[in-house]
């Protein structure tokens, strides 16, 4: 056997301790943040993206913020679609944290991390953020187990997504940059799919057409 018998490249025991004191760490040095994941409400086929998606649920857990000098990436840009933020950041959350806060809480059993394309409310900044990646494998193995995920974040730029989490910070994003109405319709004759267009003239005022999209 090449490697030496007598050193061990951890026992259970050290494992459980190790992801404890990284934990307690991140209870030390993190902040707390919202994590909301994104219900896909319609997708496209063809161009493998969500045209309309739905953040309903909101979940507080421990984050350690890794960019010590402030965000990264290029920052407030001027562009001739007016003031663009792309402002980035590494979050640093314990996988056990993680299983024990959202994990087993979200409607899908079979998601066990973080999603690419869900939303992180950092609210010491009062921004929303979207998970851009998620590094699962960093520190590399240290005890022979994995106990932390990085989530490569960028400010989100917002594009009509329906956020009703029941927080008032989180929701009035919607509010603020929101271009369309929720509206609750009963008794339609006819037979609809999520992500359906529909068209209505309302009777006593015929120069008023109301569109809209079939949400659920």
């Amino acid at each position: 056997m090449p490697r030496n018998p007598y050193f061990s490249l951890g026992a259970k025991s050290e494992k459980g301790l190790y992801e404890d004191i990284v934990i307690e760490g991140l209870k030390i040095y993190g902040h707390d943040v919202y994590y909301l994941p994104r219900k896909i409400i319609n997708e496209d086929g063809i161009f493998n993206e969500a045209t309309l998606s739905e953040f309903g649920q909101s979940f507080v857990v421990e984050a350690y913020v890794e960019n010590i000098d402030g965000f990264e990436g290029e920052g407030d840009l001027l562009s001739k679609f007016g003031l663009e933020m792309r402002d980035q950041a590494t979050l640093v959350i314990a996988n056990k944290r993680w299983e024990q806060l959202v994990g087993r809480f979200l409607d899908d059993p079979t998601q066990v991390r973080p999603n690419e394309g869900d939303l992180m409310y950092f609210p010491m900044v009062n921004t929303l953020f979207e998970i851009h990646y998620v590094e699962e494998e960093t520190p590399f193995y240290q005890l022979q187990n994995l106990p932390v995920f990085k989530l490569k974040i960028e400010a989100f730029e917002y594009g009509n997504e329906a956020i009703d989490t029941g927080i008032e910070a989180i929701d009035k994003f919607e509010e603020k940059f929101g271009s369309r109405t929720r509206l609750s319709v009963s008794d339609i004759n006819g037979s609809f799919l999520v992500g359906d267009e529909i068209e209505q003239t309302i009777s006593n005022s015929p120069q008023i057409t109301v569109k809209g999209e079939i949400a659920e």
